[in-house]
C-alpha cells in the first residue's frame, strides 16, 4: 500500500503526519507500506519512519548516476538519503513532463541499478478507454517501458495500473474494470517473463482510492495493493486504507 503525496507538504508537515500515522499502522503486518513524499521531504520522512514498518520512496528518479542534468535527482542520491522505492512513469509525469515509455525503461533500470524498488506506472486516458483501446495502450506501455528488463530485473519491480481518467477526478474504475486491466497486464507479463513471474508480480491499483472503496477494490484477486494519491495526505485516511 503506497502513498503518493505529489507536490504537497513541507518537511515540518511531513514530520507531523508521521507522528499520527506511525501508531495507526504499527501492527499492520499484512502488507508493505510505502510513503512517497516530494524530494525535499525525503530526509524528514526517513527520520520519522525510523524503527517502524513504513518505507519511504521518491516520486521520480533520474536515469543517470550523475552529470549535467539540471533538476534531476539520481538513484545514488535517493539511496543515500535512505529511501527504498521510486515511482516511475506516473501519468502526471507522462502528461506534463514528456515522460515516454522509453524514458520509463531507462529510469526503471537506473532504480534497479542503485538498489531501489521501482513502482512502474501504466494506464490509459479517458479517450483511449472510450475508444476501446485500453488493452492496446497497456500492451504498448508494457512492451516499450517494461519488457526491456531482464527476468532478474523484472522480479524486483512493482507495477501500478492507473487509469488516467480516474486520477484526481473522483471517478474510480469499478473493481471489475480495474481487475480486467490487471488481468491484461498480467497476461503481458506471462507472455514475456513466464507464469511464475506473472503470479509473483504485484500490480497495484491507483485512481481515486479512498477509505470507502478500498475494500471492494482489494476484494479482487487480481489487485495486489493500492497506489493512493490524495487520500494518502491525511494520516487517518491513509491508515484506514492500509488497514482495509
Amino acid at each position: 500500500m503506497a502513498g503518493n503525496w505529489k507536490m504537497y507538504k513541507t518537511p515540518a508537515e511531513t514530520t507531523r503526519f508521521f507522528e499520527t500515522f506511525r501508531s495507526l499502522v504499527a501492527n499492520s503486518e499484512h502488507c508493505e507500506i510505502v510513503i512517497c513524499p516530494p524530494f525535499t521531504n525525503l530526509a524528514a520522512a526517513i527520520e520519522a519512519a525510523k524503527g517502524t514498518n513504513i518505507r519511504v520512496g521518491a516520486q521520480n528518479i533520474g536515469w543517470a548516476k550523475e552529470g549535467a542534468f539540471t533538476g534531476e535527482i539520481s538513484g545514488p542520491m535517493i539511496h543515500a538519503v535512505g529511501a527504498t522505492h521510486a515511482i516511475i512513469g506516473h501519468s502526471e509525469r507522462r502528461q506534463y513532463f514528456a515522460e515516454t515509455d522509453e524514458t520509463v525503461l531507462k529510469r526503471t533500470q537506473a532504480a534497479l541499478e542503485f538498489g531501489l524498488t521501482p513502482i512502474v506506472c501504466v494506464g490509459e486516458r479517458l479517450e483511449q478507454r472510450e475508444s476501446g483501446s485500453t488493452e492496446a495502450v497497456l500492451t504498448e506501455q508494457f512492451q516499450k517501458g517494461i519488457a526491456g528488463l531482464t527476468e532478474q530485473q523484472f522480479a524486483r519491480i512493482v507495477i501500478a495500473y492507473e487509469p488516467v481518467w480516474a486520477i484526481g477526478t473522483g471517478k474510480t474504475a469499478t473493481p471489475e474494470i480495474a481487475a480486467d486491466a490487471h488481468r491484461a497486464i498480467r497476461a503481458q507479463v506471462r507472455s514475456k517473463f513466464g507464469k511464475d513471474a506473472a503470479d509473483a508480480v504485484r500490480i497495484l491499483y491507483g485512481g481515486s482510492v479512498k477509505p470507502d472503496n478500498v475494500k471492494s477494490l482489494m476484494a479482487q484477486p487480481e489487485i495486489d495493493g493500492s497506489l493512493v494519491g490524495g487520500a494518502s495526505l491525511d494520516a487517518v485516511s491513509f491508515a484506514s486504507i492500509v488497514n482495509f
